[in-house]
């Protein structure tokens, strides 16, 4: 079984370290046990595949030939 940290370690998120002090300071919380506000959390990750997913679309369609 791999451990979490190898997994981590192979991601290599490449997030520098004043967008990543954002990005925590955004998603805190005080009140929660594990120090996030996971809604928050959560909703920032699906609004960001969201628009990867329209990205992307975009992409498809001009490889396609489709245009805008």
């Amino acid at each position: 079984m791999v451990r979490i940290s190898g997994i981590v370690a192979r991601m290599d998120p490449e997030v520098s370290a004043s967008d990543y002090g954002e990005i925590e300071e955004l998603i805190a919380s005080e009140d929660s046990p594990v120090g996030i506000d996971a809604k928050k959390t959560h909703v920032i990750i699906i609004h960001k595949l969201r628009q990867i997913e329209e990205r992307l679309e975009r992409i498809e369609r001009l490889v396609a030939g489709e245009g805008t």
